[in-house]
């Protein structure tokens, strides 16, 4: 199955509208303390087997690291586990130019 991609920049648009979604960094907490999409939630790819219970399947997924690579794992991982709605945020937080926090 084909991951879906979507652009840093629909992200960011689409939040600014307002809209529900769920963004989950899976970077390392120290890669996470230079900053991360407001709103996103941090849990390392390592941990998200152990944490599958904090991923909501109810709302739509973006995954997010530094540049696309371990967030793709991440959404063949949750689309294995039965996630629909998840898709990686294409050039990760290299390409993201919206606000951190």
């Amino acid at each position: 199955m084909k991951i879906q991609a979507i652009s840093p920049r629909d992200v960011q648009s689409r939040l600014e509208k307002g809209e529900k979604l769920q963004i989950i960094d899976v970077r390392e907490p120290g890669e996470v303390a230079s900053g991360k999409i407001p709103g996103a939630k941090n849990i390392p790819l390592g941990q998200i087997p152990n944490r599958l219970h904090e991923v909501s399947r109810n709302v739509e997924t973006i995954m997010v690291c530094r540049s696309g690579g371990r967030s793709g794992r991440a959404c063949e991982f949750l689309v294995g586990q039965g996630f629909e709605n998840v898709k990686n945020m294409s050039g990760g937080m290299l390409s993201w130019s919206g606000k951190v926090e």
